[in-house]
């Protein structure tokens, strides 16, 4: 038994977790070749309600989701049908995400993740809402907005840059099948790439993100997508795992091999040594959601968004820096994320331990952790403080 399987099995919540342990052991050697561990950050996104018995959600109200289209998308893509906009705060024109915005802004908002439905070439139309976006930075420009672009043109992303939008976002797809098959798009994987090229020729942090098993649950093009992100050097990349349960009967997907999502984090950390790299709350639930997790700590991954149940105390047990972030992961990237030295909440592995201890002799239910930190909590985020 390799010495981080012996670890894994020293975590209550993972003790009895089905795990790969032949890559278990290939990954502990290839993290051994890329030197000192990281520190790792926990994402606790609000647009999405989250608790375990090692993390409450704090800052409930800092980071909503707004879509400019509601819950309507023409594209209807198998893996999600609109259904990720449906909880989302709809703001259908400009003067309604204005409006929006304030109200936000008045209840604790420190920043927005701002989406859309595509139109049939995988666009969100924009267009109108610039001027609404420039006004809102020139009086609030402490307000942070990140946008999910789709695919754009240059002259787009020089646009959304004079808008003042701070974070860039987009789905790197690296297989052309995947493109016509699950996204229904006449559009080519050239243009994923001509997108990423114009986003990073801004002054925006661009964050792309490649989603794990998009062809029906089955890695086909993820190799080609960390290929695109190799080329075009972004400010991080964001990797999810797609969840089959958005897909219609007629069309189904299968979960995603574990084992071959923790190779493919792993081939990632290697191939992008030095670029933020984290985990989006967008995976698998249930045991392959931890399964997942607990092979994005030992890759090395520099952040997880909703850890599962044992991944706090995992990564405390391999002596990484625990911090813990109420924000949406692709909003605190570069220089406003990772440093993350006087934002978030650092914990302790003796922490984390007290608490569990705690609540299986009380039989508790969800709660928080003590933590230990370095300044004053973040303003609004109380929630986690003892």
């Amino acid at each position: 038994m390799s010495a981080w399987l012996e670890t894994i099995r020293r975590v209550e919540a993972l003790e009895d977790l089905p795990l790969d342990e032949v890559l278990v052991a290939e990954i502990e050697r290839r993290r051994a070749r890329l030197g000192a561990r990281p520190p790792i950050h926990f994402f606790t996104p609000t647009f999405k309600a989250f608790a375990s018995s090692e993390l409450a959600s704090c800052g409930r109200n800092a980071w909503p989701a707004v879509s400019i289209t509601g819950g309507a998308c023409k594209l209807q893509c198998d893996h999600c049908k609109a259904k990720i906009l449906e909880p989302m705060i709809p703001a259908t024109s400009p003067e309604a995400l204005w409006r929006v915005v304030n109200e936000i802004v008045a209840d604790g908002a420190r920043g927005v993740l701002l989406t859309g439905g595509s139109n049939h070439r995988n666009e969100v139309e924009y267009g109108p809402y610039f001027p609404v976006i420039r006004r809102i930075k020139d009086e609030l420009p402490g307000f942070r907005i990140a946008v999910h672009t789709a695919l754009v043109d240059g002259s787009t992303a020089r646009a959304m840059e004079d808008a003042g939008i701070d974070v860039a976002m987009m789905d790197v797809i690296g297989a052309q099948d995947t493109i016509t098959q699950v996204y229904h798009l006449r559009r080519g994987v050239d243009d994923f790439e001509a997108t990423l090229e114009a986003l990073t020729a801004t002054r925006m942090k661009v964050v792309p993100h490649i989603v794990v098993g998009l062809h029906y649950g089955y890695l086909l093009g993820e190799w080609s997508a960390l290929e695109m992100v190799r080329r075009h050097r972004p400010d991080a990349l964001v990797l999810v795992v797609v969840m089959p349960f958005y897909a219609p009967e007629s069309r189904p997907f299968v979960t995603p091999d574990t084992a071959a999502v923790g190779r493919f984090l792993m081939d990632a950390r290697e191939a992008l040594p030095e670029l933020p790299l984290l985990l989006g709350c967008a995976r698998p639930a249930g045991r392959a959601r931890v399964q997942i997790d607990t092979y994005a700590v030992l890759a090395g991954l520099d952040g997880i968004a909703h850890p599962s149940e044992g991944t706090v105390e995992l990564a405390a047990r391999l002596e990484r820096r625990v911090r813990v972030t109420p924000a949406c992961c692709s909003i605190a990237v570069g220089e406003d994320v990772m440093a993350l030295e006087d934002t978030g909440l650092e914990l302790d592995l003796e922490a984390v331990l007290a608490h569990e201890r705690a609540a299986r002799a009380a039989a508790a239910g969800l709660g928080g952790i003590r933590v230990v930190a370095e300044g004053a909590a973040p303003t609004g985020c109380g929630g986690c403080a003892a």
